[in-house]
């Protein structure tokens, strides 16, 4: 996908509770005046995709078997508002994406491209190697810490930088950034993370390929790339500018209603 497609409002305030007596309801009439069409558990998933990037068997719990169930009513929701439901069924992600007119004209859209800085888009690549690294290893789960990510990213300071610690606080933004964007999951730990399945599909191999182009375009000049980088099998990152141009083939739609002007990175 061109956009890793997010959230139609802040996701930071989606609150998950679901009162028992709403739970239960067989009406899908939840309100005086209500006249919705989709049960409590179809609007709760309609609204977990709308508000987070992704929702996936392993974040989304509740949300993934009625999405299973219920997907093409959910799709046609989706496509009311102009969006596509994207789904990798090996990997248990679903995401939502703006929806593509045949004849080239642009659809009006709840979601907001902003491109990812150069400090996170090396941190996706970092993860997308260490999750292909794992799973091909027969992990169930892969794992990364912050000073790990940090390390990487540093590896890419080229030489003639001197704002050290600008650099790293740029990192570590970089880091909390993707951890908000679900694609690193919270553990017992706060120096240490799960990463999220929805890394390889929200980020396909071709979409990385075109960040990184987009950088070392930016930027104008190449770096050796760290030894234990194989996310493409050979060396292929370089130094890149402060942030990837929106329409350099990969951007963060960080999609909240537009007149809210809320966002969740």
């Amino acid at each position: 996908m061109t956009s890793t497609e997010t959230d139609v409002v802040g996701a930071e305030a989606w609150d998950d509770a679901e009162p028992e007596a709403e739970r239960d309801t067989a009406s899908v009439s939840l309100w005086e005046g209500d006249e919705g069409g989709l049960e409590y558990a179809q609007r709760h998933c309609l609204v977990a995709l709308l508000k987070n990037r992704f929702v996936s068997a392993r974040t989304h719990a509740r949300d993934w078997p009625v999405l299973v169930e219920n997907e093409q009513v959910i799709r046609g929701r989706l496509a009311d508002l102009f969006l596509e439901l994207a789904i990798d069924r090996d990997r248990e992600v679903a995401w939502k994406r703006q929806a593509v007119s045949e004849t080239g004209s642009r659809f009006p859209t709840l979601l907001h491209d902003a491109a990812w800085t150069r400090e996170e888009t090396l941190v996706l690549v970092h993860l997308r190697d260490r999750l292909r690294a794992g799973t091909t290893g027969g992990e169930a789960r892969v794992y990364v810490d912050r000073e790990d990510l940090l390390r990487y990213v540093a590896g890419f300071r080229p030489a003639h930088a001197t704002d050290v610690a600008g650099d790293e606080r740029r990192a570590r933004n970089a880091v909390l950034a993707v951890a908000k964007a679900g694609l690193l999951i919270p553990t017992g730990s706060d120096e240490r993370f799960e990463v999220s399945e929805a890394v390889e599909p929200l980020l396909p191999l071709d979409l990385l390929r075109d960040l990184l182009d987009a950088l070392r375009e930016a930027n104008g000049t190449q770096l050796e790339t760290p030894e234990d980088v194989d996310l493409f099998e050979e060396p292929a990152a370089e130094e890149q500018s402060d942030e990837v141009p929106a329409d350099a083939g990969e951007s963060r739609e960080t999609g909240e209603t537009t007149q809210d002007g809320e966002e969740q990175a």
